[in-house]
């Protein structure tokens, strides 16, 4: 369960998930009345009970065997009363802590025995306008799928809210507020007042006080649920893989019955307030990770329901102005000295509903925020006096159109779970639902309709005086701006003589000269993993698995032995900082923010990387832009550039990140911890560059390593899987593959004396002034492998992590979150390795520390539990299914059967070799690795002389 706070969507950039590539021509397809209503998706069975509640019902077969259930009730924090601040998220736990139908830890007991995990699976949020609860259940067990729904009904309206049980759980809320206690909490209350100004929401965030979570009245969370948990205030969602007849009976025979409360309160709508004055909160931090800027122009009407073709169509000239003015921003970010680390704008919604806001924002280095201010409001102001041009135009179309249209081809392949936020949105704000089919008909017949004028307009609303609110945070500096200085700045910039934007025309495709095409001189192909293997002329081997998960996707990976182990140590150090920027040079001469201009349209990524063991390719491709994937391998391992304004610009982004996130005291606390770890392996460079490393990085020698480390060919393995085009691949495997150089002799890799640390260390780290602690229990060391221990070691790591959640969460109520995870691994040397991890205060540091140690004492003496393997074993076979159908799973089955030596049809024999664990199996791994507290204890402190104040 998590507190959720819908500010955060404000936050996001939200522009960069939906569009793509025009069509030569468009039909009308019944959207030249533009005053027309939207319609809702005809695929989707929607309707509203007697009572008031709204239902969603749709049948999607993937993944198979599964629905995917929400209740969806519309009250959140902002409806809260003054003594029941938090209670609405409280409320949340409290579902899972007592119903009609299950007793405390019943219900989560249950859905493990089923598959279903707490936390991954079984989850909710609570937000300020709304609270959603979420439940995968299984769809191919009638009696199990009969439970899914009695436990959202127990939700509704039965939740049983006994004394005992409410004691218990502030405990677990009271951890999860000191979770996000700390710097960004401490600047939020400077800040949030001027964003929510004069509004309920300033004063409703949904994780409560301190104060109220330990001193409310039993009915004052009682109260809150009588309120507000009522039938027409809800929304069930199915979706899966299920009859939608017999789904839609279900949601009537569990919630026809329930009654609306007399007398119930007003479900009131809390406005954010106009203000005439620009607010500016200027707040720092010791402690802050990162600075950043937001300038905010909240909108002065209330937002009005979308229900009209115009409506949704002015929708898109949004997205195409948002694409517009961050295409530009994100080439600010490439200059050598940038303005900011990234930055981005937007216009949409804010914590009321009724409220959206035109942003703009930027994480600046230290000290940075006024200048990246001055960009901003540049870049805003230079759309309003010259507006877009044509050519960023098209290439804002091309791109929406085709992120649409690989939209609409994944349509009958998109996961359940993937689905149901639209309809989240559709009973909660009013937002359209048509479907995809409906939105990429409407994106083809508006898009190259929309003009030029009509985007270039909506800056005009967009920016104003007045509701206009600046937000500056950070580190505690000396350069931090004053007030004075962001007004001067708001009235200078207006009065500017600001250039338009020009750019220089560029190529139109990657490659103008193609390589001389090599050969296939071996092709295999094995029937039971669906796999064909080409071997080329230089040594390259290709192995591709056509599959039909997506229509619209396929993946990429690749590896060839040898990476920085090859370096000797001088070598190394001077370029490990530095390996990370070579590709920001670009490749074949084009520049960043020209690829970017070249690539329009084109749904492809390609990243390599020098690894400590290896060198790789990564990536991801539509299949119409499958050529280009190729091409840009090609290029990255033949032609990447030496820019060394480029390298300055990677430079100087990364020292403005990471010395600020060294000031958080997590972090710190890691940097000592690895340092106390591998402090003592001369290779090890930390796992944050400091400045001198970033100041010291060599960019000519590690261009030099790069071209040297990829000059040959030989010994690279490339994996395709997804929707390819055999004939194609093979084309483009001959073109772009088999003439890359090769010396006509594999590489392999070195491994170094260095072990981490093992045995019985403890160590205890201060950092932070919050009341947090940070323990980690670390079980590892040297073994020999077996793929057999390797199973159990998961698996019991598994039924460690359901025991430390019921003694360390449910009976101590010391932590909110608790993980253990065990595995061996043979490469690059045998060893083994089990953890336990939990945030706690620090009151409650060796209380805990002994309940854990309790949990694994018992699993040495006696094994897991036959109900906790039997609740794993259901849990991993669950996942397995649906991994079987996920091209990213068999993308790694295939390269780690190479690189790390493993049974190729292990795929197959998973649920065989899962139902075959035993207990007295994984008491004897448990013996022989967690056996006399040989372990290494971690524990983060607060710093010598902090206090709680609360």
């Amino acid at each position: 369960m998590m507190q959720k706070i819908s500010l955060n969507k404000v936050l996001m950039l939200c522009v960069s998930v939906l569009f793509l590539s025009a069509p030569a021509y468009a039909q009308d397809q019944g959207f030249s009345d533009l005053s027309k209503d939207i319609p809702f998706n005809d695929n989707v069975r929607t309707g509203t009970l007697d009572n008031g509640l709204k239902y969603y019902v749709k049948q999607n077969d993937r993944p198979a065997d599964k629905v995917e259930l929400r209740l969806v009730i519309n009250a959140g924090s902002v409806l809260e009363n003054k003594n029941q601040q938090g209670l609405a998220h409280f409320m949340e736990h409290m579902n899972f802590n007592g119903t009609k139908n299950f007793k405390k830890n019943e219900l989560v007991d249950y859905l493990q025995t089923i598959g279903v995990k707490f936390g991954a699976d079984l989850n909710a949020y609570t937000s300020f306008g709304e609270t959603v609860y979420i439940l995968p259940i299984p769809s191919d067990d009638k009696e199990q799928l009969e439970t899914g729904f009695q436990i959202i009904e127990d939700w509704a309206h039965n939740a049983t809210l006994k004394e005992k049980a409410i004691d218990d759980e502030r405990g677990v809320v009271l951890e999860e507020y000191r979770l996000g206690r700390g710097a960004g909490q401490r600047m939020q209350q400077e800040y949030l007042p001027k964003i929510l100004y004069k509004s309920r929401y300033a004063d409703r965030l949904p994780i409560g006080t301190k104060k109220n979570l330990e001193n409310f009245e039993y009915e004052d969370v009682r109260s809150y649920y009588k309120d507000w948990y009522r039938p027409n205030l809800m929304a069930v969602i199915a979706i899966g893989d299920a009859d939608p007849d017999m789904l839609e009976q279900k949601i009537k025979s569990h919630f026809s019955k329930l009654k609306n409360p007399e007398n119930a309160p007003e479900r009131k709508s809390y406005e954010l307030p106009n203000h005439k004055k620009t607010l500016i909160a200027i707040t720092s931090d010791p402690e802050a990770s990162s600075s950043s800027v937001r300038l905010m122009y909240k909108d002065i009407k209330e937002k009005q329901p979308e229900t009209k073709l115009k409506d949704y169509r002015h929708g898109i000239t949004e997205r195409l102005f948002s694409q517009m003015i961050n295409n530009r921003l994100d080439d600010l970010t490439n200059q050598e000295k940038p303005p900011f680390i990234y930055a981005g704008s937007y216009h949409g919604g804010t914590a009321a509903r009724s409220k959206e806001a035109y942003q703009s924002y930027a994480q600046t280095k230290e000290g940075g925020q006024l200048d990246a201010l001055k960009t901003l409001l540049i870049e805003n102001q230079r759309v309003k006096e010259h507006g877009f041009t044509q050519a960023e135009f098209k290439r804002a179309k091309t791109d929406l159109l085709a992120g649409m249209e690989s939209s609409y081809k994944n349509r009958d392949k998109r996961e359940s779970g993937r689905l149901v936020g639209e309809f989240i949105r559709n009973f909660l704000e009013d937002e359209p639902a048509p479907g995809i089919k409906w939105e990429y008909n409407f994106y083809e017949d508006q898009i190259p309709k929309i003009k030029l004028d009509e985007v270039n307009n909506l800056i005009d609303n967009y920016l104003h005086e007045d509701n206009r609110v600046v937000v500056i945070t950070g580190p505690e500096s000396a350069d931090q701006p004053a007030k004075k200085e962001v007004r001067q700045l708001l009235k200078k910039v207006p009065k500017m003589d600001v250039e338009p934007y020009t750019e220089e025309e560029v190529a139109d495709a990657l490659m103008s000269k193609m390589p001389e095409a090599g050969s296939i001189t071996n092709t295999e192909s094995d029937e039971k993993l669906g796999t064909t293997t080409l071997t080329l002329n230089n040594g390259v081997k290709v192995t591709y698995k056509k599959t039909d998960f997506k229509n619209d996707e396929v993946l990429l990976s690749a590896f060839k032995f040898g990476g920085t182990s090859l370096y000797d140590l001088e070598t190394y150090k001077q370029t490990s900082a530095a390996n990370g920027g070579l590709t920001d040079a670009g490749i074949n001469g084009f520049d960043q923010n020209e690829m970017k201009k070249i690539m329009t349209g084109k749904i492809v990524s390609v990243r390599p990387s020098i690894g400590t063991y290896n060198e790789s390719f990564s990536g991801r491709a539509a299949p119409k832009d499958l050529e280009q994937m190729f091409q840009m391998i090609y290029l990255y391992t033949t032609d990447l550039n030496k820019d060394q304004s480029a390298f300055n610009s990677y430079i100087n982004k990364q020292k403005a990140r990471f010395s600020q996130m060294m000031k958080n005291p997590q972090i710190k606390f890691y940097m000592e911890f690895y340092d106390w770890m591998y402090g003592d392996n001369p290779r090890f460079t930390g796992i944050l560059p400091t400045e001198k490393q970033l100041n010291d990085a060599d960019y000519d020698l590690a261009h030099k390593k790069y071209q040297e480390r990829f000059a040959n060919a030989d010994g690279f393995h490339f994996y395709f899987v997804g929707n390819v085009d055999e004939a194609k691949l093979k084309e483009y495997s001959k073109q772009y593959l088999a003439s890359l150089p090769s010396k006509g002799e594999k590489e392999n890799y070195e491994t170094f004396d260095f072990r981490p640390k093992h045995g019985k260390h403890q160590k205890t780290f201060e950092a932070g002034t919050d009341p947090k602690s940070m323990v980690q229990m670390i079980y590892q060391g040297p073994t020999d492998y077996s793929k057999e221990e390797d199973l159990a070691m998961g698996a019991l790591g598994q039924a460690l992590n359901i025991k430390m959640i019921e003694q360390i969460r449910e009976k101590e109520s010391g932590a909110y979150s608790v993980s253990a995870s065990g595995s061996l691994s043979n490469f690059p040397y045998d060893w083994y390795s089990m953890s336990v991890r939990f945030p706690c205060g620090p009151e409650n540091v060796d209380r805990l520390v002994e309940a854990a140690k309790g949990v694994v004492h018992n699993a040495v003496k006696n094994g897991p539990s036959q109900v906790d393997l039997d609740k794993v074993k259901e849990t991993l076979k669950k996942e397995h299914k649906q991994e079987m159908k996920e091209n990213r799973y068999w993308l790694n089955i295939l390269e780690n059967t190479d690189q790390y030596d493993r049974d190729p049809m292990r795929a197959f024999t998973y649920n065989d070799r899962v139902d075959a664990l035993t207990v007295e199996e994984l008491h004897q791994v448990a013996k022989k690795y967690l056996a006399d507290d040989k372990f290494i204890l971690a524990i983060k402190n607060p710093e010598s002389g902090s206090s709680d104040k609360g």
